[in-house]
Order: C-alpha cells, then sequence, then structure tokens
C-alpha cells in the first residue's frame, strides 16, 4: 500500500468517527474550587470518585448544579392547562 492509499484510509476513518454525535451526559459530582472555578471538572460518576481527583489539592467535591437542578426541572414542570369550550 502506498502513503497516498494508508493517509485516505487513515482520514476516511477520522472523518467516519467525527460524524458521530457525542452523548451529552450530566454527571452528578463536580470538582470545584482552586482552579477549577464553578460550576468546575464535572465527570465524576460518584463523589468518591471526584474525592480521590481532589485529594492533595485545593479542591473540594459537590453536586453538579446542571445535573441537580435539570432533574428538579423536568419533575416539576406543571401540566398544560385544558380549557372547555
Amino acid at each position: 500500500m502506498t502513503r497516498t492509499g494508508a493517509a485516505l484510509i487513515a482520514a476516511a476513518t477520522i472523518f467516519s468517527f467525527a460524524g458521530a454525535p457525542a452523548h451529552a451526559r450530566d454527571f452528578p459530582y463536580c470538582l470545584q474550587g482552586g482552579e477549577w472555578g464553578y460550576p468546575g471538572n464535572c465527570q465524576f460518576d460518584s463523589y468518591q470518585q471526584c474525592m480521590v481527583t481532589a485529594s492533595g489539592t485545593k479542591a473540594y467535591c459537590d453536586v453538579n448544579p446542571v445535573f441537580a437542578f435539570g432533574a428538579q426541572r423536568q419533575q416539576s414542570q406543571p401540566e398544560p392547562r385544558r380549557y372547555r369550550r
């Protein structure tokens, strides 16, 4: 296989993966404080995972506000009003 052929196959592979959408997900815990700011690094499934990452730094772990308030917003939506004629 030539260099050009290998390059074309590599490019096609990269572009085929680039077209697939990433699944957005809100993780429940965020690493906050220090260099992370607010809401911080929100990629933790458990509080323990977050605390291990925060260990030895000036950061701390807290609930991801997007996760917490997003779930609350979905549950508390009122039903639409129905009008009689």
